[in-house]
């Protein structure tokens, strides 16, 4: 395998990495509504397993409540089970015509919590790179013996994919900070 198509390949993993830490932290619960934290909720419709956000309109009210108005009003008491079953921490309430999920106050040490899952998010996300830089160096090794690549090639290959790493460690870092930030601020 070419040094060059080493490179794509590491770089375009390492771009899943964060794609999938950024994921992850759109389901991190902060002081405000946010309607990504139903991503992973699905609703058992007439015996699909379905996604709630394709079966109903999500709303922010007043920055602290999602209002979750069904599209078919039938599977009002479904989609309340469905948020329960997914173990958000917030219990919904049903008025018959949409469902409120009003999201109270983080205490500061809920707050100290969620920062230190955000760190552990980063983290998980920081190994996942380095893990990438080291399939990366190894293809760069097999190349080498391979295709009889000349010292300096495999150097500077080594080299860039240090700073590839680098790059997205710094990303992390950056991401994990703008999080916590967020989770901490009242």
């Amino acid at each position: 395998m070419p040094v060059e198509e080493i490179m794509n390949s590491g770089k375009e993993k390492m771009e899943k990495a964060i794609g999938t830490l950024k994921k992850s932290f759109a389901s991190v619960r902060t002081g405000r509504a946010n309607p990504l934290i139903l991503e992973k909720v699905t609703v058992d419709y007439y015996g699909a397993p379905t996604p709630l956000r394709q079966m109903a309109q999500v709303t922010v009210q007043e920055g602290t409540t999602l209002v979750i108005a069904p599209f078919d009003k039938s599977i009002l008491k479904e989609v309340e089970k469905a948020i329960i079953k997914a173990d958000l921490g917030i219990t919904p309430n049903s008025d018959g015509i949409v469902v409120r999920l009003p999201f109270p106050p983080l205490t500061t040490d809920k707050r100290k919590e969620i920062a230190k899952d955000v760190k552990k998010l980063g983290e998980e996300a920081k190994v996942a790179i380095r893990n990438i830089r080291r399939d990366m160096t190894d293809d760069v090794k097999k190349a080498e013996k391979a295709e009889n690549l000349p010292e300096d090639a495999v150097k500077d290959a080594q080299d860039s994919i240090q700073k590839l790493t680098d790059k997205y460690t710094k990303t992390v870092e950056d991401l994990c900070a703008e999080k916590e930030k967020e989770v901490l601020t009242i």
